[in-house]
């Protein structure tokens, strides 16, 4: 079986997505790159996450061409692969519809730092990506890319559709999307008890400099 480990956590990963309450039924979907092939392993299109196994995963190549695999890879492999192949520094993507978020991308409103949990996480805000449309399939990862292009973001609404979430492993790529949604879900609610104020960017560049540099086991 190739790429065992890589298989291993894009796995895992997909588990993460229901058990974190980011998907329903099969939508949703976690990849990984593997940086020395450059092979990408996805989550298989319409398969129950119950019922996944680690030989499930499907592996591809950068231009889509399934390398090995018993099923077809999700509908969204195309989505990734563009963004891939224009983001070398990006390993691990995951996708959602989990629904605070997505509220924010129906409603094309980006995600403002207003919480210090998301200064530390993101250090900035998180932007929304015009509409993709669904067919050519590359439109998709076009839409992302225009973000990443000017912005390296860890997170990106696409609007009326759902989120985008970017690490350099699929372990951390899934973080940023539990993070994303539970930011959203506090926001409706204080957006709902009145009119929460931005915390300003020089407070945000602290937040994010103590969280990534002074918090944890540092090495």
């Amino acid at each position: 079986m190739l790429l065992k480990q890589l298989r291993e956590e894009v796995w895992k990963m997909n588990l993460e997505l229901p058990k974190n309450h980011l998907v329903t039924m099969t939508s949703g979907n976690v990849s990984g790159r593997d940086p020395k092939t450059g092979y990408v392993v996805i989550k298989p299109s319409g398969v129950k996450y119950d019922v996944l196994k680690p030989q499930d995963m499907v592996v591809v190549d950068l231009k889509g061409n399934k390398i090995e695999g018993k099923f077809n890879p999700s509908i969204d492999t195309i989505s990734h692969l563009v963004v891939y192949r224009n983001n070398p520094h990006i390993n691990g993507i995951v996708h959602t519809h989990s629904p605070f978020a997505t509220s924010f991308a129906v409603a094309g409103k980006s995600l403002p730092v207003l919480m210090t949990e998301h200064a530390d996480e993101f250090g900035q805000s998180i932007p929304v990506a015009r509409y993709a449309s669904p067919i050519p399939l590359e439109d998709v990862g076009e839409s992302l890319c225009e973000i990443l292009k000017k912005n390296n973001v860890k997170a990106i609404l696409l609007k009326n559709h759902g989120v985008f979430t970017f690490g350099d492993t699929p372990t951390d790529a899934l973080k940023s999307a539990v993070r994303i949604e539970d930011i959203a879900k506090i926001y409706v609610f204080a957006f709902f008890l009145g009119n929460p104020k931005p915390i300003p960017k020089y407070e945000v560049k602290k937040w994010y400099k103590r969280y990534h540099e002074i918090y944890g086991q540092k090495k």
